[in-house]
């Protein structure tokens, strides 16, 4: 099973996500695979700092989603942190584009399965979008 964790960064009532430059409609969480012996969390520090040039402000465990990898195709478990950002988002490394998520508004691209399945439900519940 593919491990992987990933920040649920919540701006007024808009989900931060990014696409990556191998498939630059679908968009994910930001976040990726933690190295050897690192945790979910340093790994999200790490991945924020990497992929969008900021750090986390706060970060707070929020789930572990089951899904299937869009880009993998494998079953994916993926450790979810709420997050606040020390600056401004930008696109850096394998990432294509960054893109705020709002609901009823309409989203050019592709949400990934985990996006659909697991965090929206889950970011809702909480009354968070």
């Amino acid at each position: 099973m593919l491990r992987v964790a990933a920040a649920a960064v919540i701006e007024n009532e808009r989900l931060l996500l990014v696409s990556k430059t191998a498939a630059p409609r679908v968009f994910y969480l930001p976040g990726g695979k933690p190295d050897d012996g690192e945790t979910a969390s340093d790994c999200v520090r790490r991945e924020l700092r990497e992929e969008l040039g900021a750090q986390p402000a706060s970060l707070e465990f929020l789930e572990t989603v089951h899904a299937v990898a869009a880009l993998e195709a494998v079953p994916m478990a993926m450790d979810v942190f709420l997050a606040t950002l020390d600056g401004a988002p930008a696109p850096a490394a394998e990432i294509a584009s960054v893109a705020w998520y709002a609901e009823g508004t309409p989203f050019a691209g592709e949400l990934a399965p985990a996006i659909v399945g697991g965090v929206l439900p889950t970011l809702r519940k909480r009354a968070l979008l």
